[in-house]
């Protein structure tokens, strides 16, 4: 699939890797539509030329509106990319008691439901383009999918759960023309991290086997726009770690 005549929805597009994947397509010649939960984000959309979308994305009428806005801001969607999400760390069971099962069900709600709520809903208006091919679909998995660490049993399960769901969802919609893949992250900097020290910052970076530092969101973004060009790419989890194993 050719990138410029792409028509794309990046959720989490406002900051992190879905404003660096809606810049850099955007860049490509793509349209694209930005949706976020934060409202300032109309703001970062317009300053890349693109629309905007305040959405939840675990909620299917919120959804279903932003879907809808796009479509009539572009003529239809064939490519979404999934970069809502949320980090959470708890053990499970810490100082304060057993994990709270609310934080629990909330990482799951918006990492793992969110993506798929948003995925199927796009699915439906990709399968209306009448084409062989009819969309890409990119999810947000993580390397904590496989190798989480201390603390991450809630963040961890979301994101198996979004390595998990890659390959049915590509069985699945093969039959309509349309791709799945999945990109699991190591550690990038994105403002999550950037906030964090100094040394902090310089303590994971030299965990990464190489290049030793953190990922640039523009890495993510680029090898998203990889997986929408490459038409023989489906059903793949792809790690972009520099050879990252945490343990």
């Amino acid at each position: 699939m050719e990138l410029q005549t792409s028509r794309v929805i990046v959720t989490g597009g406002a900051s992190g890797l879905g404003a660096a994947t809606a810049a850099h397509f955007r860049s490509r010649g793509a349209q694209v539509v930005v949706l976020d939960r934060d409202a300032g984000g109309a703001d970062a959309a317009a300053a890349i030329g693109a629309g905007f979308a305040q959405t939840d994305v675990t909620d299917e009428a919120s959804v279903t509106a932003a879907l809808d806005h796009a479509v009539a801001i572009m003529g239809g969607i064939n490519v979404c990319v999934n970069c809502a999400g949320i980090v959470t760390g708890a053990r499970v069971l810490g100082r304060d008691g057993p994990h709270p099962l609310d934080s629990f069900r909330r990482t799951i709600e918006v990492n793992l439901i969110g993506s798929f709520n948003v995925l199927r809903l796009a699915c439906e208006r990709m399968a209306a383009n009448g084409r062989d091919q009819n969309g890409v679909i990119v999810n947000t998995a993580s390397i904590a999918a496989f190798d989480g660490q201390k603390g991450q049993a809630a963040y961890a399960a979301s994101k198996a759960g979004i390595a998990g769901m890659t390959l049915p969802l590509a069985r699945d919609l093969a039959g309509m023309g349309i791709r799945v893949c999945a990109i699991a992250p190591g550690i990038f900097a994105t403002p999550m991290l950037a906030g964090l020290p100094s040394e902090v910052q310089d303590s994971l970076s030299a965990e990464v086997t190489f290049p030793k530092r953190l990922g640039d969101p523009s890495e993510y973004a680029r090898l998203a726009a990889f997986i929408v060009e490459n038409d023989y790419l489906n059903g793949e989890t792809i790690r972009l770690d520099g050879a990252l194993r945490m343990r």
